[in-house]
């Protein structure tokens, strides 16, 4: 089976038994945009259905995996509640979905910076890769906005329910090294170099074990997770309403 990236702003490659799908606006840090996050999901679909297809890496080129939503794809838009709309919440529901959906584990190389829309991605996948120094943060408050991609669902339950009202409430930037020992990233490394060997090594574990077995467990980890649970949810985030006013006065600082 072929893979061919429909945008410019996404890179993808076959190598062996592992997909690599990778942002690609390095100039922009890799800011997030709609179709950016419609072809990944089209991607990771696509990897669902090739059995030559063991793991898949989700990656940003450049120095970063993904600074977050490009915000000026929102101008133009008046948000209504904290909420920016459909433009971007149907394809980052689309690729949440895709992700947990496939039977194939979705790995997060997760560098440079990881913010808000990203990381909300990042949580999503079945685990992240990091290095020491890669800045995370999730800053929907900062710019008077609310989550509707999961991240109330998916953070607090990396983290608990103290941490993650603590991390969203301040909008605090926290290293790599942080994010593991709080439990949001598997596994920190000195350098992208390091992590990319392990990372290498770890696709090859994976992909020499049984694809259907893995398939299973993946399966198996959502109940553990009480996959129906978030399901309801993330519908819930992204369906409740509140009065947030300052969104617009927040962003035009940006």
């Amino acid at each position: 089976m072929s893979y061919q990236s429909s945008t410019p702003f996404i890179n993808v490659e076959h190598d062996a038994n592992c997909l690599t799908i990778e942002f690609n606006r390095p100039d922009a840090l890799n800011a997030l945009r709609p179709e950016m996050l419609a072809e990944a999901a089209r991607l990771v679909k696509q990897a669902h259905s090739d059995n030559s297809v063991m793991v898949s890496v989700l990656r940003g080129a450049g120095r970063a995996f993904s600074a977050g939503v490009d915000l000026k794809v929102l101008q133009g838009i008046e948000p209504q509640g904290g909420i920016i709309g459909n433009v971007f919440d149907e394809p980052a529901a689309q690729l949440a979905a895709a992700i947990r959906d496939t039977g194939v584990p979705v790995i997060a190389r997760a560098v440079g910076a990881c913010c808000t829309g990203a990381l909300e991605v990042a949580l999503h996948c079945d685990f992240i890769y990091t290095t020491d120094t890669t800045k995370f943060g999730d800053t929907h408050t900062k710019f008077g906005l609310r989550p509707t991609w999961g991240m109330s669902q998916t953070l607090s339950r990396a983290v608990g329910q103290r941490r993650a009202r603590e991390l969203s409430f301040t909008a605090k930037v926290f290293t790599g090294v942080q994010a593991v020992d709080w439990g949001i990233a598997n596994e920190s490394f000195e350098s992208p170099e390091a992590l990319d060997n392990a990372l290498a090594a770890t696709c090859a574990q994976i992909a020499a074990n049984s694809a259907e077995a893995v398939a299973a467990m993946k399966d198996l980890y959502r109940l553990a997770e009480n996959e129906d649970g978030i399901r309801v949810s993330l519908k819930t985030e992204t369906a409740s309403q509140y009065s947030i006013t300052d969104t617009e006065k927040r962003l035009s600082k940006f």
